[in-house]
């Protein structure tokens, strides 16, 4: 597996290319997850390296928490959800497959209370109205159901010998959120740990001394806020959830190890704008102080260079030239595209020169815009021959 980058100054601007298909072929690569920001093509480009793996001989599963459903629509699936749906029309001459699946959060959040509880408890936890507010629209749950996912089909579909995948691929949330997952262990174990928590769940865990005055008029004060009603349900859904995500708390911290372990690598997706790579390099340095494997960074919808050694401003010259003495030139205005075209290309390579210049080891694949938008599988596969071939 290729070592994990690390960052840091340097002069060097030469930047090492990434080898796609080494990293798609090891077989000690168990996970691969992209991130990055918005609108970078992160999705595409997850679904591309799924379906070039499993076209080289993996068994793939590729899992998107990105609330965009393209991915179903590029893949030939009508819908995506939390079961993985096999891609039909793969080319599954060297043994792999691939399946894609979408992240259900409340459904995710269900099994977990299924899986941890008695049917009777269970049944009680899912009914309670701070439960379904909760797991259907609570800040970070995404996060942390996530985690929970991606530890449960390593857990029971790639570990076992007989296990149906032996590559998952995990397109993240956009933005600075893609990597909030790695913070789920510790900020729910805050939330569990957290005073109005423990004072809400000690009546369930007594003794009856913990009952004091004190606490007495606590709960009278909250009963006149919230009702009797409303606040027997808090108290139930508090001490339902440190019954239960007791055992999450520790999945989730066996998962956070996962992924810094040696089977995981992570892909950086980025554009070449300036914010898109600032975010780029958040990513490469959260990384980095997260000891988390890096496997490189992935440019997408880089300008072409035009063909010819024209310089801009020589363009530029012959075509004012043109025009002086044909306003109405098309020659002149095409090389004023040629012109536009050199430019684009010189600022897009000073951007990713100061990424590299910033993060020499970083290695990258730099993908070329493509002329329409990737809605199939053939797309996909133009995308993973442009990841593999371009550095």
């Amino acid at each position: 597996m290729p070592q994990p980058s690390r960052s840091g100054p340097s002069t060097r601007t030469q930047v090492p290319p990434l080898d796609v298909d080494a990293l798609l072929d090891d077989r000690g690569v168990e996970i691969i997850v992209c991130c990055g920001s918005g609108g970078v093509g992160k999705t595409t480009t997850s679904a591309a390296l799924a379906l070039r793996a499993a076209e080289r001989g993996r068994k793939v599963v590729v899992l998107t928490i990105d609330p965009a459903r393209r991915l179903a629509q590029s893949m030939g699936i009508e819908a995506l959800d939390n079961t993985p749906r096999p891609v039909t029309d793969v080319d599954s001459t060297a043994g792999g497959s691939l399946d894609a699946m979408m992240l259900d959060m409340k459904r995710t959040f269900d099994e977990v209370v299924e899986g941890q509880a008695s049917p009777e408890k269970a049944k009680q936890i899912l009914e309670n109205p701070f439960y379904i507010a909760l797991s259907s629209s609570f800040a970070g749950t995404q996060e942390y159901m996530a985690m929970e996912k991606l530890g449960q089909i390593h857990a029971d579909e790639v570990v076992p010998a007989d296990g149906r995948y032996d590559l998952i691929v995990v397109d993240t949330p956009p933005s600075r959120s893609a990597l909030d997952f790695l913070d789920a262990p510790e900020r729910l174990s805050s939330f569990l740990d957290g005073r109005f928590i423990k004072l809400m769940i000690a009546p369930a865990r007594g003794p009856m001394k913990l009952m004091g005055a004190g606490f007495g008029l606590i709960t009278n004060a909250l009963t006149k806020i919230l009702g009797a009603q409303v606040l027997k349900d808090l108290q139930t859904f508090v001490a339902a959830i440190d019954t239960v995500f007791g055992g999450f708390r520790q999945r989730a911290m066996k998962t956070y190890a996962l992924l810094q372990a040696d089977g995981t690598a992570f892909l950086v997706v980025a554009a070449p704008e300036p914010d898109a790579l600032r975010e780029a390099a958040y990513f490469v340095e959260r990384l980095s102080d997260d000891q988390m494997p890096l496997a490189g960074l992935v440019v997408n919808r880089a300008g072409r260079a035009p063909s010819g050694d024209l310089s801009a401003d020589e363009a530029i010259t012959a075509a004012e030239r043109l025009r002086r003495d044909d306003p109405a030139s098309v020659t002149a205005a095409l090389l004023r595209l040629h012109a536009d075209q050199v430019r684009l290309v010189e600022r897009e390579v000073r951007l990713r020169r100061g990424f590299a210049t910033a993060h020499p080891q970083v290695a990258t694949a730099v993908v070329p815009a493509l002329a329409a938008d990737v809605h199939d599988l053939d797309g996909l596969r133009r995308v993973g021959g442009l990841l593999s071939s371009t550095g």
